[in-house]
C-alpha cells in the first residue's frame, strides 16, 4: 500500500470552551488520533485547558462524551466535499465509452 504524502483532511472540528474545562486532561487522554492538548498557559481558574491542536479531528466525539463538565467541548462533524459524477452522453455511456451501471 502506498501513502500519499498530502494529510487528509480534518473530518471534524473541536471547541473547547476554556471558561468551562477544568483541565482534567480526559479528553486528552481518550481522543484516538491525538489532536487535543493540554495548553501552556493557565485558564484564569489556574488550570491548563484543553485545545484542539488545529488537525486529524476525525469527529468521532469521544472527547465530548468523556468530558466531566457539560458544555465544555462541542464536536463538529464536516462534510466531505462532494465527489464530481462522471460526465455521460445521452446513450449514458461516459467519457471512456463504458456503460454507467445504472443504465445497464
Amino acid at each position: 500500500m502506498s501513502s500519499s504524502s498530502t494529510p487528509k483532511p480534518a473530518r471534524g472540528n473541536v471547541i473547547v470552551d476554556v471558561e468551562e474545562c477544568k483541565g482534567c486532561g480526559l479528553c486528552v487522554e481518550s481522543c484516538p488520533p491525538k489532536c487535543l492538548e493540554l495548553a501552556p498557559e493557565l485558564s484564569h481558574y489556574g488550570v491548563h485547558p484543553a485545545r484542539y491542536t488545529g488537525h486529524d479531528c476525525t469527529g468521532c466525539g469521544i472527547c465530548f462524551y468523556c468530558c466531566p463538565e457539560p458544555g465544555a467541548i462541542t464536536v463538529y462533524r464536516r462534510v466531505a466535499p462532494h465527489k464530481p459524477a462522471v460526465p455521460q452522453d445521452a446513450t449514458g455511456q461516459d467519457a471512456s465509452g463504458d456503460e454507467h451501471a445504472a443504465t445497464v
